[in-house]
Order: structure tokens, then C-alpha cells, then sequence
């Protein structure tokens, strides 16, 4: 059983142009992430996905592979992620009993020991198709709000206003940092959270999703109380 790490990194992202390589305190932030899998130990090969000349040399010099670039039809904004995992998949002409585990290029906050700890639930349980990481919502989404045109409230689940907290089914989120698979669950149409699938919780400090020039400086500051 062949194990693979594949970053989608392409190069066009809009609202923080460049992000992919774009510097994460001194270090551009897919290298952080490869060093990240390669200190993790789990995976034989690190393989990057991406359209752009400049992505594929910074990750050849992370120490990943870049054996194929990605076509255009599969780097705009409107390809969903799905496309682009088993376009690469097949072009590594892996089996379906092999597993990859895709992390996206943002994800700083995983930890070598997240990813050793998701693959054990993974590859411990033969019925398991995916692991997949998750935080827990902050507050009830039972009594999550939704505002009008006019800013008018109305709640969302009126019958729980006023249940208690504690009386509450907690709820998650995916937090989209990385998936365990197997190769033949990813080949299929099934949403991960729809297979056969577990759940890896993440602190809900570190379930930091950059896509704003804000969500990088919260990012950037998490990460230095991560590594302190």
C-alpha cells in the first residue's frame, strides 16, 4: 500500500493573491506545509498539484514533487476540489486500495502528530473510508440567528431560544486543513462527510481558515503560541 500527500496549490487565488506561496513569517507557506508532512512521517511521497510555474519550483525545493501540472480546466475558480484530487490521483496511477491524504497549502496550524494520529483512525479501521478534520462550533448553531435585508433578527431553530447550553447537541465543522482517504473512496462522487467517515477534532483556536489579509494575521499569531 502505497501512502501520498497531495497539495492542491494553484495559482490564482483572488482575495490573497499569491497565497499559496505567499511568506508565512519568513518561510513561503506550502513549504511550511510540506515540511510539515515530511516531519509527520506518514506518507512515502509529497506530491503538489498546481498550474503555476512559480508554485511547482518553490515546491520542488521544499522537497516535493511536481510530476504533472495541473490543466487550466481544473485551476479556475469554479472547480470544485473533488476534480482536482482525482485528476491527480490517477495521474500518479494509484491503486484504489492505496491512501492519500490531501492538506491544503494554508493549513499551518496541523501538527506532524495530527496527521500520525488521523492516518492510526484511518488505517485502523477497515471500514473507514475517510478521516477528516473538524473543530467544535463555538456557540449552539441551534440558536445560530439570521439578519433580514434590513438588519431584522429572526432566530434559526425558534424552539431551542430557550433550552439550555448543556441540553444542546454539540455540533462541528469541517475546518478543511487535511483529509485522510482511500484512494478508491476518493475516485467515487460520495461527499467525505457523506462516506463512510471519522471525525479528527482540532482545538477550536487552531481551526484558522486563511482567506482574508485578517485571517492571515490571526493565522500568523496562532501560529507562534503553537510553536512558543
Amino acid at each position: 500500500m502505497e501512502r501520498v500527500a497531495l497539495i492542491p496549490a494553484r495559482g490564482g487565488s483572488r482575495r490573497i493573491p499569491r497565497k499559496n506561496i505567499r511568506s508565512f513569517l519568513g518561510t513561503p507557506i506550502l513549504s511550511r506545509i510540506i515540511a510539515t508532512l515530511e516531519a509527520s512521517g506518514t506518507v512515502d511521497r509529497i506530491v503538489v498539484s498546481t498550474d503555476d510555474a512559480e508554485i511547482a519550483e518553490i515546491a520542488r525545493r521544499s522537497g516535493a514533487d511536481v510530476p504533472f501540472l495541473r490543466p487550466a480546466g481544473l485551476a479556475d475558480d469554479y472547480t470544485g476540489a473533488r476534480p482536482v484530487i482525482q485528476h491527480g490521483l490517477n495521474a500518479l496511477e494509484l491503486a484504489d486500495d492505496d491512501v492519500a491524504v490531501v492538506m491544503y497549502p494554508t493549513a499551518v496550524m496541523t501538527t506532524p502528530e495530527d496527521l500520525r494520529s488521523a492516518a492510526s483512525m484511518l488505517l485502523g479501521e477497515e471500514s473507514c473510508e475517510f478521516v477528516l478534520s473538524v473543530a467544535e462550533f463555538p456557540a449552539p448553531v441551534q440558536r445560530a440567528l439570521h439578519l433580514s435585508a434590513t438588519g431584522g433578527v429572526s432566530p434559526r431553530e425558534p424552539q431551542n431560544l430557550l433550552r439550555r447550553s448543556q441540553d444542546l447537541r454539540t455540533a462541528y465543522f469541517d475546518i478543511g486543513q487535511f483529509y485522510w482517504g482511500r484512494v478508491g473512496a476518493w475516485r467515487s462522487a460520495t461527499p467525505v462527510v457523506q462516506a463512510r467517515c471519522r471525525a479528527y477534532v482540532v482545538d477550536q483556536w487552531r481551526a484558522v481558515d486563511i482567506d482574508t489579509p485578517e485571517d492571515w494575521t490571526r493565522a500568523e499569531t496562532a501560529y507562534r503560541v503553537l510553536h512558543a
